[in-house]
Parts: C-alpha cells; structure tokens; sequence
C-alpha cells in the first residue's frame, strides 16, 4: 500500500512539474548561412558544327561530398550559371532531387564531352531516380527549361575550363 501511494504521489508530481511548463517561451529557431553560387569556372556548350549555344559561369563538384550534396538547400539559381558534375570515368549515372529546392535540367555528357540524355524539368525534392539513358562522364544541372530555351540536344558538347 505504501509502495502505491509512492508511485502515484510521484506520477502526481511529474504531471505536476510538467504541466508548469512556461507555454510562452518558444525555442529560437536555428540560424543557417544561405548557400551561394561560387564560380569555379566556365562553361561553352556548343553545336556539333562548333557554333556555341551558351556559355555559362559553372560551380564544380568533383569529389565524393561535392557530387552527392549538389545543389541541395539551394533558393535559387541565376540562368547563366549551373553546376557541372565531374566524375573519373564514363558509367551510367542517376540523380535525384533530394533536398533541391529548384526546378533542374539534367544534361548527361560521354567522356568525349557528347550530350547522350536529358532529365529535364526534374522537380523539387522528387526522390524518384532520373537515370542517364547512356553511360556518363560529365553532368551539367542547370534551371528548368533553359536546355529547350537553349536548344540543347543530344550530340551537343560541352567544354569547361576551372578557373583560379
């Protein structure tokens, strides 16, 4: 009997204890640095004839963290910079929108540089696979839309440069 009233006097206490609980104090929400586009380098896409189609300002991701962060917790993007995955070799690739806030394209480029396939109007924070249709070396992301407003098409290349 003694042991009961220990155990409800303490539940009584804690509902007590919790219930006192200041309802107005509200947690301060944590600050976080908004991630911004750094140029890395340069980006010409081009016609098979050679005729350029756009050049671009590109950020570079060309290790392991860098390929799989992306361009996630992005608000935006300017239409005249993407960013250019670089990887060792040509394999088949797949991506996806986890934790991307904006509309992509998704152009996959053979080791000679050569668009093979598109993944356009990936959208955001989709995490379904949009695989290459071939085998990739390269992957430019860039706004929704801008491959058909640019008249981006399979065989197009791409050339890069870094810059310091």
């Amino acid at each position: 009997m003694i042991r009961k009233s220990i155990i409800l006097s303490a539940l009584v206490a804690v509902s007590f204890l919790s219930s006192c609980k200041d309802d107005n104090t509200t947690e301060a929400p944590i600050e976080t640095e908004e991630i911004t586009f750094t140029k890395e380098g340069e980006a010409t896409l081009l016609k098979p004839n050679g005729d350029t189609i756009k050049q671009i300002d590109i950020e570079i991701a060309d290790n392991t963290y860098e390929r799989e962060t992306g361009l996630m917790y992005r608000e935006s993007m300017e239409d005249e910079q993407g960013m250019l995955f670089i990887y060792e070799n040509e394999a088949p690739r797949a991506f996806y929108m986890k934790n991307t806030y904006i509309a992509l394209d998704i152009i996959y480029f053979a080791s000679d540089s050569t668009a093979v396939s598109f993944q356009k109007n990936a959208q955001p924070q989709d995490e379904t696979s949009l695989p290459s249709e071939e085998p990739a070396q390269f992957v430019l992301e860039l706004n929704a839309g801008l491959a058909n407003d640019w008249n981006i098409e399979v065989g197009d290349k791409i050339d890069f440069q870094r810059i310091d």
